[in-house]
């Protein structure tokens, strides 16, 4: 059974077991690396009769990236990337939330990586609604963005022979979220 938008007004927090925080990395040029951050959580106020009054939050623990190979997700820890020892959290925490059609929407807000703070707005398609086994509501959206690592101070390289560099630029972030209204 679904529930229209209106009555999915509540407050809600992440399923981290059945969400997924993801990313995409160009690698030496030819290909993409792809991986995910294990440890998140979030929490979000959803206003079915006006979208735009949404808010969301999402802390990502930095220390549980896994891109599949454990020295290069060793090396991901480092300074010369996210530093986890100095800043354990990526953090991103709405401003807005625009409506774009009855399944789209576009929430902007701050993201934080390293003590950053950039404005980046990504897109989300609401997937739909279900009570679950349990009893629980749960509303899904799945969204992504690309970022620049630079804009970050993620800022490390390497050569190429022929050209070109190790690790590219640009970086997109996926969401795929599952919620559960509170109480």
């Amino acid at each position: 059974m679904t529930v229209s938008l209106p009555e999915l007004t509540g407050d809600y927090v992440l399923d981290p077991v059945h969400s997924r925080i993801g990313f995409v990395a160009r690698h030496a040029m030819v290909t993409k690396v792809r991986g995910a951050f294990h440890k998140f959580d979030g929490t979000a106020h959803l206003d079915g009769a006006d979208p735009a009054r949404s808010t969301g939050r999402v802390v990502i623990k930095a220390e549980s990236i896994d891109s599949g190979v454990e020295q290069r997700d060793q090396h991901l820890r480092t300074n010369d990337f996210l530093d986890v020892p100095n800043f354990p959290d990526i953090t991103f925490r709405t401003t807005s939330v625009e409506p774009r059609s009855d399944t789209e929407y576009r929430a902007t807000g701050d993201l934080t990586i390293k003590e950053t703070t950039r404005p980046v707005s990504i897109d989300f398609e609401y997937t739909g609604n279900a009570v679950d086994p349990d009893g629980n509501l749960r509303v899904g959206l799945e969204g992504s963005v690309t970022i620049s690592r630079k804009d970050f101070g993620v800022t490390w390289n390497a050569a190429l022979e022929g050209g070109g560099v190790l690790v590219g630029d640009k970086v997109v972030l996926e969401f795929d979220l599952s919620a559960i209204r509170q109480g």
